[in-house]
């Protein structure tokens, strides 16, 4: 099995999985259409449960549950490597693609073109989306004022 040393990065790795999980399995079917994905060997079946989601108050206070998120977790086995997915919701064919792309994108030899391909792609749009609902959001800002009258 292929294991990576404590000293490697995982930063990029964390990147594409966060791409992955946070695009729709329409924007996954889409930027992967025209690839020939190899078949893994299932390890772990897509399977759905819950999460437990954690808040702060105040945004930096303490922790507290806020409640709970569907989740769907899928592992897979492409050679020596294992992929692994973990997304929001109940889509186990996303959950299931996700951890196979992540697999194809652990070979060297395949990251760079699938990072060009795929997740680059997916995270600009995610990009452009969120840009686009802060631009709807502050159209509809308000600015409140206050007038004083008289030399009180």
């Amino acid at each position: 099995m292929h294991e990576q040393n404590s000293t490697s990065d995982h930063r990029p790795r964390a990147h594409w999985m966060s791409v992955l999980a946070r695009a729709t399995h329409a924007q996954l079917a889409a930027a992967t259409a025209g690839l020939d994905l190899p078949a893994v060997e299932i390890i772990k079946p897509a399977e759905c449960g819950t999460l437990m989601i954690e808040a702060r108050a105040g945004g930096t206070g303490q922790r507290f549950n806020s409640g709970e998120a569907t989740i769907t977790r899928c592992v897979v086995r492409l050679e020596d490597r294992l992929g692994f997915a973990y997304a929001l919701g109940r889509d186990k064919q996303k959950a299931l693609l996700c951890a196979t792309l992540d697999a194809v994108l652990q070979d060297p030899q395949r990251q760079a073109a699938l990072l060009n391909q795929v997740v680059t792609p997916l995270h600009l749009a995610s990009i452009e989306r969120k840009a686009a609902a802060s631009r709807k959001a502050a159209a509809t800002k308000v600015e409140f004022f206050t007038l004083v009258r008289g030399d009180g």
